[in-house]
């Protein structure tokens, strides 16, 4: 059996990364950026968020690639390296390995404890396969290592993570992903403009594993900038911002509340926010004309017959 290999391509620094929470925490507004929802615990309850009925995203998507997957390895022909951006605990690319005729799998994702244990487990299931894990946080710049092998690749973004990113930033990583292609193709979900309630239930589900998830954020705050957040201080938010098509996640102090780090404190009353994530929510083609904006020359795209959900093959 073959042992899966793992590196690490942006190494942290404990002080930038501080410095860039403390600068979110003291902004007129304070924000801190969705990537740090993801330490090990929290791509723990995100893998739980999944398995919602009220988070319809993944088995809507999982309901797309069980119908069209054929489809989608006729299109894209015999998959050399598949690079699983994002990859979590691997399992949505697996069932892929076999119709995609996948020889290598490249696993890049920010949380580089969960990386190595999903690689661990997903090399006893493909004893022969190639396994690559690269921990990196893509979220400024899409830059993959040579590591990675030249050739054209497949790049794999489930789960309509592009709802990350405003509708500029999303321009520029679709850039970044053509050029990373190297002459193959990028196939990615996108989440559909649907009715407010079905929405909003999604990210504030009535069992709170959502809301868990929003409120760990404070657990590794309080690592990583030294702070001093009591969760109980705080309560889970989210709605749909119909002007801005997208989900807003924030947390709401539950009382007047002063929050310490070393060198500085912000004093938040009732009510304010911590502004935590946003999800875009798109229409099918204004997506496409995104696509086709970063420089895709090839387009295929899949729904449900409700149309909540698509993915896109895109080529370079």
């Amino acid at each position: 059996m073959k042992t899966p290999r793992l590196i690490q391509i942006a190494h942290d620094d404990p002080a930038a990364i501080r410095a860039e929470l403390i600068a979110g925490l003291t902004a007129p507004t304070a924000t801190i950026a969705p990537k740090y929802l993801y330490d090990a615990l929290g791509s723990r309850l995100f893998a739980a968020i999944t398995e919602l009925p009220e988070y319809y995203l993944t088995r809507t998507e999982a309901a797309i690639f069980a119908a069209e997957t054929g489809r989608m390895a006729e299109a894209l022909g015999p998959v050399a390296t598949l690079v699983d951006l994002g990859a979590g605990n691997c399992e949505k690319a697996a069932r892929l390995f076999a119709a995609f005729q996948v020889r290598r799998y490249v696993a890049v994702d920010i949380s580089v404890g969960f990386l190595r244990e999903s690689l661990e487990l997903l090399q006893q299931r493909h004893p022969a396969l190639d396994l690559l894990g690269i921990g990196l946080d893509f979220s400024q710049t899409l830059q993959l290592p040579a590591e990675v092998g030249a050739g054209p690749r497949t790049l794999f973004y489930p789960g309509s993570s592009i709802g990350n990113f405003t509708p500029a930033e999303a321009l520029t990583f679709l850039r970044q992903a053509r050029g990373a292609c190297q002459g193959g193709a990028l196939l990615i979900g996108v989440d559909l403009i649907k009715s407010v309630a079905m929405l909003e239930a999604a990210y504030d589900d009535p069992l709170a594993v959502t809301a868990a998830f929003n409120r760990n954020l404070l657990r590794h705050l309080n690592f990583l900038a030294g702070a001093d957040f009591a969760i109980a201080d705080w309560r889970h938010c989210a709605f749909f911002n119909s002007a801005e098509s997208r989900i807003e996640m924030h947390l709401e102090a539950v009382r007047e509340t002063v929050v310490r780090w070393e060198g500085g404190e912000r004093r938040f009353a009732g009510g304010e926010r911590i502004h935590t994530e946003n999800s875009y929510k798109w229409r099918a083609d204004d997506f496409a004309a995104l696509l086709e904006r970063a420089g895709f020359a090839r387009l295929r795209c899949w729904t449900d017959s409700r149309e909540w959900f698509a993915v896109f093959a895109a080529f370079s």
